[in-house]
């Protein structure tokens, strides 16, 4: 049986089975979209990110290094995977058209692309910014298209992702529930002497038992001077007395993640020193839910979060991002990309926006300090959607 009897069998009996919204939200995304495709005179859209193709079928699998795409015209759509990812093609999505190609051919890609994109457009949009994207992929069909215009859509997906759906808030609040289960059961297991990957498989299997899917990001755990480096992860190093542990998790439900930072000093109570430091992310957190509301720029929220951080800004490492969007991804990455709180983003704050906020304040050489939050902003102001205990003991 080749991949196209086994398109057939899959969607004879289990189409659309693991889909994981209806097909009215889908509807409504999609006219969303096609609306903007209108007003910005895109003949049709050439999707390769996984979250811009899940957000419009619902098209999910781990094996996201290959070249999978969506086309999107005024009045068709067209997935295309390689033989490996019909599968899960069938079972997450109701698309009526799914194009395969030989996994080993990447070259027979460029045809049914060319033949989706070949009726009467003249603009494509293309995500020209995200790695997805092919180089040969994209000259491949510029060799073959003289006539139509392969532009950047200026993240025109990513504006619309922004603002999440009720259904999207609930598969959020449900990745919270667990991501804070599973920094419950990592917290509990920091102590002298276990090793920073004995706390991870802690976590790890909290969060799986919980109910979590494949995560875009593994749990993050570091400890001591570790932790003082940005983006570093579990190396079976042994946790020593009065070590900070810097934990990050985040699971994965229906593909939406809610992370959260949290702090556990190993064995006994924390310095005065880590105690100011940890005081320090509190404060800039609490300046941020007390920035975020409807009509509030990013920027405006960020400044705020600056003044709170100055009394520190000369001694520790922070980022320069107080908050990002979070949503349905993918990994290697939680972060959504569709909007970030940093000084001169002038995008306002809208109810259904859901925000990750990454404060963490390293020493450089000596520890890093990290508690966060992910919020939802409501027609209120900031709630939160994780339960930060806030402590580092």
């Amino acid at each position: 049986m080749d991949f196209n009897a086994y398109q057939k069998a899959l969607s004879s009996q289990l189409r659309g089975l693991e889909c994981p919204f209806p097909e009215s939200e889908f509807a409504e995304r999609l006219a969303c979209v096609r609306s903007r495709m209108a007003e910005e005179d895109f003949g049709a859209l050439l999707l390769t990110d996984p979250s811009d193709i899940f957000y419009l079928t619902g098209y999910s699998t781990f094996e996201v290094s290959v070249h999978v795409a969506l086309v999107v015209t005024r009045e068709d759509l067209l997935l295309q995977v390689p033989s490996i990812e019909m599968g899960p093609a069938m079972i997450t999505t109701r698309v009526a058209r799914v194009s395969g190609y030989r996994w080993e051919g990447i070259g027979e890609v460029l045809e049914p692309l060319v033949e989706a994109l070949n009726h009467g457009v003249e603009t494509v949009g293309i995500d020209a910014w995200h790695g997805s994207l092919r180089q040969g992929v994209l000259e491949g069909l510029k060799a073959r298209m003289s006539g139509v215009r392969f532009l950047n859509n200026g993240g025109l997906l990513k504006r619309i992702r922004i603002v999440k759906s009720d259904a999207e808030i609930g598969f959020l609040r449900e990745s919270a529930r667990i991501t804070s289960a599973g920094l419950q059961a990592a917290a509990a297991a920091v102590r002298p002497g276990v090793t920073d990957n004995e706390i991870a498989a802690v976590g790890a299997r909290a969060l799986l038992e919980a109910g979590s899917e494949f995560m875009s990001m593994q749990p993050i755990v570091v400890a001591g001077r570790r932790s003082s480096f940005i983006h570093c992860n579990h190396k079976r190093s042994v946790v020593q007395e009065g070590d900070p542990v810097f934990l990050e998790f985040g699971s994965a439900w229906h593909r939406y993640t809610a992370p959260m930072m949290q702090t556990v000093v190993a064995g006994g109570e924390p310095s005065t020193e880590m105690q100011r430091i940890h005081d320090g992310c509190r404060r800039i957190v609490d300046a941020l839910m007390a920035s975020v509301r409807p009509g509030a720029t990013f920027d405006q929220a960020a400044q705020a979060a600056e003044r709170a951080l100055h009394p520190l800004a000369g001694k520790v490492f922070f980022s320069g991002v107080f908050g990002y969007t979070v949503g349905a991804q993918f990994p290697p990455s939680w972060v959504e990309g569709s909007g970030f709180i940093a000084r001169g983003g002038n995008t306002e704050f809208q109810p259904g926006m859901v925000f990750h906020l990454p404060i963490c304040l390293r020493i450089p050489g000596k520890w890093g300090i990290g508690c966060s939050e992910t919020i939802l902003v409501t027609r209120d102001g900031a709630e939160p959607m994780t339960r930060n205990p806030w402590t580092l003991a």
